[in-house]
């Protein structure tokens, strides 16, 4: 896979995306397919044994002070979970067009203070947005690879926007890291505490000059061409989506995260955004708003990706909207 600055060869998906956006998943996602499969990104939940969860608002801090201090080498029980587990845990109902806020019964537009809990101690986070686990990816692209002529060349996209993809000119780097250590350490909450102020401090930064600031991917690629579509520029990469068929695809793409790596992170990649094979079978899109990843293609496709017991897939009309602003319409 390698960066290319023919981005031209993703005209074809302007084309189809609508153009002002109208509130649909068509915002992002082409029309013109013969079907549309959501690919829902998987939720967590954590427990501790032997205690239970604080049942006070995480801004009570004394309450949380109060549980630390009295289980200060608690073990956290915390495992990935479906939609359909955690609505039946919670008691609401999962469907093809659900919204987590629902099924977690909270509202999206709110402070929230605290996060659901089941009757079994189970505490639920949100999905992710804009990315799939790397496992969950190699499993969707084995079944995409199936459903096209070209499984080895087409177009890998990632939005510019995330932290620390490219390189840029300013008085700030792209990203810092914070360091940690089980001990109290003066000099290290110094560095930390330079690391949080340095990009903030105007009245420091007010005469510094501007130089570049290295990301994830090289000075050329950061100033290159971009692919435009409404609302969102991607760098451009020619690729298959056969690249993404193992678990460990991370390892061999080309904005592999090596800094995060050098810094004791574990090796990583970001999941792309967008995926088309050269034939335009079927698309992919992770868009970066969206709790899941959606597809379009043909009907054989859908069902496959429906029926595979490695993801939780369902299939939806076109025109879905999968905004926060609507009422669910099974909620109860």
């Amino acid at each position: 896979m390698e960066w290319t600055r023919d981005v031209s060869a993703g005209d074809w998906l302007r084309e189809r995306i609508d153009d002002p956006w109208r509130g649909t998943m068509h915002d992002v996602v082409p029309r013109g397919f013969e079907a549309y499969a959501r690919v829902f990104h998987p939720a967590s939940r954590d427990r501790p044994h032997g205690a239970a969860w604080p049942d006070a608002p995480y801004s009570d801090d004394r309450a949380w002070t109060e549980f630390s201090e009295r289980h200060p080498e608690l073990e956290i029980e915390t495992e990935r979970v479906t939609w359909a587990q955690a609505a039946a845990a919670l008691g609401t109902t999962m469907h093809p067009l659900a919204q987590w806020h629902s099924l977690a019964r909270f509202d999206p537009l709110a402070n929230r203070e605290d996060d659901p809990r089941d009757a079994d101690g189970w505490r639920y986070h949100d999905p992710s947005e804009g990315a799939l686990p790397a496992d969950l990816l190699a499993s969707l692209a084995r079944v995409l690879a199936r459903h096209t002529r070209t499984p080895d060349a087409g177009g890998v996209a990632l939005w510019e926007g995330r932290g620390g993809l490219v390189g840029h000119l300013g008085i700030g780097p792209s990203r810092a890291f914070y360091q940690a250590s089980d001990q109290s350490d003066a000099a290290l909450d110094r560095h930390n505490a330079m690391l949080g102020g340095s990009v903030k401090d105007v009245w420091n930064n007010v005469f510094r000059r501007r130089t570049w600031q290295e990301g994830i991917l090289s000075k050329e690629i950061s100033e290159g061409p971009r692919l435009r579509l409404p609302n969102r520029d991607f760098v451009l990469f020619a690729g298959g989506v056969s690249a993404f068929t193992a678990e460990d695809w991370a390892l061999s793409v080309p904005w592999r995260d090596l800094e995060s790596e050098a810094h004791g992170f574990p090796p990583g990649a970001q999941s792309p955004n967008l995926i088309w094979p050269a034939d335009h079978a079927w698309v992919l899109v992770g868009e970066i708003d969206f709790d899941s990843t959606i597809v379009g293609g043909s009907a054989e496709l859908v069902a496959a990706l429906v029926a595979d017991p490695g993801l939780e897939a369902a299939e939806i009309p076109a025109d879905t909207v999968l905004g926060y602003d609507i009422p669910d319409p099974l909620k109860p």
